[in-house]
């Protein structure tokens, strides 16, 4: 785990690692990536009004998003191997903002569903990469601050994308979809401005080796686990909480899009700071503890969720989430990150970069099923015993903790 002297180490010039305009750039590309997902909540109830979707389909409008990127990362990993990392990432920041624009004047629910789907695509190899072009550029100390600011924006961003986004909205829905446009500049940056290694293409590039190696590096129990644990956080995550907690207060509480915004905004907060005190708690706790304990908190919040019946105490469940995300993420990713054979890291990284997109397409699927069934405060009992259901799973397949990195 990072301590806290080593998150703002100097670079060869001089400068301190944040003041580096390389990772200055790349933390970009993490926010447009955050953006494609975390901006759209508040958007959901005033959405639904206007094209008279039903609350059991809304949830398409992340999912849609998602899916290309769940089957788009490790394809744009491996081209990015292959080919460089500029080379797929200046398209996909270009196709990304140019949908999302299109998203904004979409004239139905269908249209929307279609060009939300194709900024996806361009989504697709903005999260991987990003993570990519850190460890291409940092070694050491300087990787390990770098990964801690990437994450600090990370959290910062979901407290601050559904303040904005619900601000937007009191304007009309429309208006949140045109943030991506700030994807165009950001690419003339990567382009011309941000120093990677160059990948040369190689005539001894083998596919099926790749795809085999890959495959060795994670087919063991704890890498499996550790991937179910990603998957099921971003269900529940993108699910209950980003599609069925707005309607919730929206629908049953009567809260305003602002007020929305400021509920979603305190689970990123809550996110941001367990993350930076995750050391803290790692020092007497083992990470695999802290994923375990995870699921447990998850499982309070949803079953609090429907017995609440004033708007304001749903920060309550919506912390508790963020303890639990901040919890869990960062020790699934140190975990997963140590176990990553180096000469694969970036191809390791892009399946669990799609096994997390995957989580975030079905959440949505899986809750707007729950509803359909067993209606509003089905999506959030159900939910909790999935999150108990996950728990038994990994206290077998994580059993083994002398066998995981500490």
């Amino acid at each position: 785990m990072i301590n806290q002297q080593e998150t703002s180490p100097r670079l060869t010039n001089g400068i301190k690692i944040y003041q580096d305009i390389n990772l200055q750039i790349i933390i970009g590309i993490t926010l447009m990536a955050v953006l494609g997902s975390s901006s759209i909540g508040p958007t959901l109830p005033s959405l639904a009004e206007d094209f008279n979707v039903s609350p059991q389909h809304i949830g398409w409008i992340i999912t849609a998003f998602v899916i290309p990127i769940a089957i788009g990362t490790p394809i744009s990993g491996i081209l990015a191997d292959r080919y460089g990392r500029k080379q797929i990432l200046v398209p996909g920041l270009l196709l990304f903002a140019v949908a999302g624009t299109i998203c904004a004047l979409a004239p139905n629910f269908r249209t929307l569903i279609e060009f939300r789907f194709i900024q996806g695509v361009g989504a697709a190899p903005l999260e991987s990469l990003a993570l990519t072009l850190i460890s291409d550029i940092y070694r050491g100390k300087l990787l390990t601050a770098a990964m801690a600011f990437n994450a600090t924006s990370i959290g910062l961003s979901l407290a601050l994308y559904p303040l904005i986004s619900g601000g937007l909205t009191a304007w009309g829905w429309r208006y949140p979809f045109l943030l991506p446009l700030l994807a165009i500049p950001l690419s003339f940056l990567v382009l011309f401005v941000l120093r990677v290694p160059q990948v040369s293409p190689s005539e001894r590039f083998e596919l099926s080796n790749y795809l085999g190696n890959i495959w060795r590096s994670i087919n063991n129990h704890q890498v499996m686990g550790l991937l179910m644990a990603v998957v099921a956080l971003f269900i529940l995550l993108f699910g209950p909480y980003f599609t069925y907690i707005p309607l919730l207060a929206d629908a049953e509480l009567g809260a305003s899009h602002f007020v929305i915004g400021i509920i979603l905004a305190s689970m990123a907060l809550s996110l941001a700071f367990v993350s930076s005190q995750l050391g803290l708690f790692a020092r007497s706790l083992s990470e695999v503890t802290l994923i375990k304990a995870s699921f447990i908190v998850y499982a309070i919040a949803l079953i609090i969720t429907p017995t609440i019946h004033q708007v304001w105490l749903l920060f309550i469940p919506s912390m508790l989430f963020g303890l639990a995300h901040g919890m869990v993420f960062p020790a699934t990713q140190a975990l997963l990150g140590e176990l990553a054979p180096q000469e694969y890291r970036a191809g390791f990284m892009a399946v669990n970069a799609t096994v997390l997109s995957l989580g975030q397409a079905l959440g949505p699927i899986l809750a707007g099923g729950m509803f359909t069934i067993w209606g509003m405060s089905g999506v959030f009992y159900s939910s909790s015993i999935f999150a108990l259901v996950i728990l038994i799973f990994l206290s077998f397949l994580l059993m083994k903790q002398s066998s995981l990195p500490r």
